[in-house]
């Protein structure tokens, strides 16, 4: 999964990338309101964490343009800011939360797991694809009695290809998700992971393959129907 980070404090943003990676968020940071919203807008976020009092834009704004665009990610509002009123302008502009700062990395990380499991990009601790199991906690993948661990970008791809179940996902939305928006990864990237892949899930004989689109993208498929 994917989460965009729009905060003017850069040491912050870091520290909240580096917080994310606990609960699998690969981080994009933006650090004023016009980059924020122009990224956001592609669509290819799980989840955008967003400040309230940004350079060019506020966040105010930024979430009522991604509602306005019909974007459906999540948005957790970060903010000083502590008058309710403000709260109910940020609730009211489009955020799903508002949490204000300071706060803990607990309290952060629980609003990230409850946000995700609303839109239903996590489910519990496994995602499953008929009797293939993807564990989040541990990163393995599972057919049966086999397991494999998987690596980082392994491991993020086959999150998004059980997430959308037997759904095209196009090239470009892999290579934004799990190489990021401003990444020079091209299709060949794409290929030589998906390629790792197909080599673990031979290695399990699972009865799942991931079939190739072309000039679509990919998706899963069982082998056994």
């Amino acid at each position: 999964m994917r989460a965009l980070i729009v905060e003017d404090d850069k040491a912050l943003a870091r520290t909240l990338g580096e917080m994310l990676k606990s609960v699998h968020f690969e981080s994009d940071i933006c650090n004023d309101g016009e980059s924020g919203l122009d990224w956001s807008l592609s669509g290819d976020y799980d989840l955008v964490v967003l400040d309230i009092m940004l350079p060019k834009k506020d966040g105010f704004s930024i979430a009522r343009e991604l509602r306005k665009a019909k974007i459906a990610a999540p948005i957790l509002m970060l903010t000083a800011r502590t008058e309710t009123d403000d709260k109910v302008r940020g609730l009211d502009s489009g955020a799903d939360y508002y949490l204000t700062k300071p706060f803990e990395m607990s309290e952060l990380l629980a609003c990230v797991r409850a946000l995700t499991r609303r839109q239903g990009e996590v489910v519990m601790d496994e995602l499953s694809f008929g009797d293939l199991k993807l564990n989040l906690s541990t990163c393995d993948l599972a057919w049966g009695d086999k397991k494999v661990r998987l690596g980082k970008k392994e491991f993020s791809l086959m999150h998004i290809f059980m997430s959308n179940g037997e759904a095209v996902v196009s090239k470009d939305t892999l290579i934004n998700k799990v190489w990021g928006f401003e990444s020079d990864a091209e299709d060949n990237n794409v290929e030589v992971y998906i390629s790792f892949l197909r080599k673990k899930l031979a290695f399990l004989k699972a009865p799942v393959q991931i079939a190739t689109l072309r000039k679509f993208g990919y998706r899963l498929e069982r082998t056994d129907t």
